[in-house]
């Protein structure tokens, strides 16, 4: 049985209610040492789970529906998520990004792994299938079926932390590999790092980081694997969401209760993979041309950008509030700093119009994110979030901290007159609002929650050489350097050891 089939109407996508049941599958989830009987009920993925479960109640609701929605082109009759339909003009681009920017302020920009990340995939399968050569059919009908339906899809293409001074054919006993080819399909075994959100998929696209790919043919291999698929096991680490729920209220981790996209150590043993899931298979040259050649890196990086973007609104009106609460809104020097978070946001969501108003013309007429744009998110994006956290601790500073242990606090009378006095903020601002405020600012900059982001936020689109790496790779291969290199050419042809070489100037 599909996921797809608990859906009632076969010309929508999943709703909430739909999404939630249909994650009850024998999937193999383990954490804190058991295996998860049903992930939707369990206190470590629950929350998040309805989470995402409203991005899909969105897709239905009539005050959201026209904003995130499109007709589909695969001749369903049916609507989607405008970011899941190829992208033909830049009023498409524009409603993608109007899309993409909507779910992402369902949760305030804290969930980056949502069902529209892995559409920056599943609609250059529409654009471009024949890229797949003999797996081109599989492209095409997975382009139908993500659209369609809209099946959470994640991925998991990085090789796991062990032996990386090594080749990656020389630790098969780790990495991801073909045990086996059958009539049928293949085997595969092998770990990949981190598969995000893995644990309320449905299904995960195995691929291969661009710095480790090899010309092994048994690990020249991409492909879309179902979560309950036997054999596949995940392993996750701890849940926030968890943690928040045995020793603390939402209004004390309201962040960490309900965004926690857990990440999982993405084990397959023998895992059986129909023809019919594979879309690279022992063709090295395609493995290792996928991320400049698919198209998935444009629309990856405007996902990206955008779901920041809102982020950034978030972070930067906390912050004006919490300094307002502090009675430091009139401070000089942070008012100045203020200034720098919101000009970040100004960055970002000017990087991600680049890419919505500037689209390159792909194969046909299918377009993709503009990818200067795109390459300038992933190389700047890593390092303000970052400084953003710094900026926030050294203007708000103690009062961060400055707060009682819980809620539960309010409901002692031997506490709660010191805490209205002693605890209140600036402005007439009272003080459960003060307390209510910090909190969130706390779980935003200050938990394990928010320790993980800010992993998340530099290793998001690859390592930082790596990054920076591609974007000379692509400003060679095309053309840009060239025209950058002769614009100094030019220059420097104005003049020689005897001064201007033109009548321009006058010589001294």
């Amino acid at each position: 049985m599909r996921p797809e089939d608990v859906i009632a109407d076969k010309r929508r996508p999943f709703t909430g209610g739909e999404y939630i049941e249909s994650l009850r599958d024998g999937r193999e989830v383990y954490i804190d040492g058991e295996r998860v009987a049903d992930v939707t009920t369990h206190p470590a993925f629950r929350n998040a789970i309805r989470s995402i479960a409203r991005l899909y109640d969105s897709l239905h609701d009539p005050k959201t529906k026209e904003a995130l929605t499109c007709p589909t082109d695969t001749g369903s009759g049916g609507y989607t998520h405008k970011f899941f339909r190829v992208a033909r003009s830049r009023e498409d681009m524009r409603g993608a990004q109007e899309a993409i920017a909507g779910w992402a302020r369902l949760s305030y920009g804290w969930m980056g792994r949502t069902p529209d990340y892995k559409a920056a995939f599943s609609n250059t399968l529409g654009g471009f299938p024949e890229y797949y050569g003999p797996y081109a059919d599989n492209a095409r009908a997975w382009y139908k079926r993500a659209q369609e339906a809209m099946p959470f899809m994640n991925h998991a293409i990085v090789n796991p932390p062990i032996d990386r001074h090594k080749p990656a054919e020389a630790v098969k006993d780790v990495y991801a590999c073909v045990k086996k080819e059958t009539d049928a399909g293949i085997y595969v075994s092998g770990a990949k790092v981190v598969a995000t959100s893995a644990a309320f998929t449905h299904y995960n696209f195995m691929g291969q980081s661009s710095k480790t790919a090899t010309e092994d043919l048994d690990m020249s291999v991409m492909f879309m694997v179902p979560i309950n698929a036997p054999g596949l096991k995940l392993f996750c680490r701890t849940s926030y969401e968890g943690a928040a729920a045995r020793n603390a209220s939402p209004f004390d981790y309201p962040l960490s209760s309900r965004f926690d996209e857990n990440d999982a150590i993405f084990v397959m043993d023998n895992v059986f993979i129909p023809w019919e899931d594979v879309f690279i298979y022992r063709d090295p040259a395609r493995v290792m041309s996928f991320f400049p050649g698919s198209g998935f890196v444009h629309g990856a990086m405007f996902q990206g950008c955008t779901r920041y973007a809102v982020k950034l609104d978030f972070i930067s009106g906390l912050l004006a509030k919490a300094l307002r609460c502090t009675g430091g809104d009139e401070a000089r020097n942070n008012q100045v700093l203020l200034g720098e978070v919101i000009a970040w946001r100004h960055l970002f969501w000017s990087l991600s119009d680049a890419m919505a108003n500037n689209p390159q013309q792909w194969q046909g007429d299918a377009l993709l994110p503009e990818l200067q744009a795109g390459h300038a998110y992933r190389v700047f994006g890593p390092d303000s979030w970052p400084r953003i956290k710094d900026i926030v601790q050294k203007t708000v500073t103690s009062a961060l901290i400055y707060l009682p242990s819980s809620v539960k606090d309010f409901a002692n009378p031997a506490i709660e007159p010191y805490l209205r006095r002693y605890v209140r903020g600036s402005h007439d601002i009272g003080h459960v609002e003060r307390i209510k405020m910090m909190k969130l600012l706390w779980d935003a900059v200050g938990t394990e929650f928010a320790g993980r982001h800010e992993l998340y936020e530099r290793n998001y689109s690859g390592g930082w050489e790596d990054i920076r790496a591609q974007v000379l790779t692509g400003a060679q291969r095309g053309g840009g350097l060239k025209e950058m290199e002769a614009l100094a050419d030019q220059c420097m042809a104005d003049y020689d050891t005897n001064g201007w070489t033109g009548s321009t100037w006058i010589n001294p």
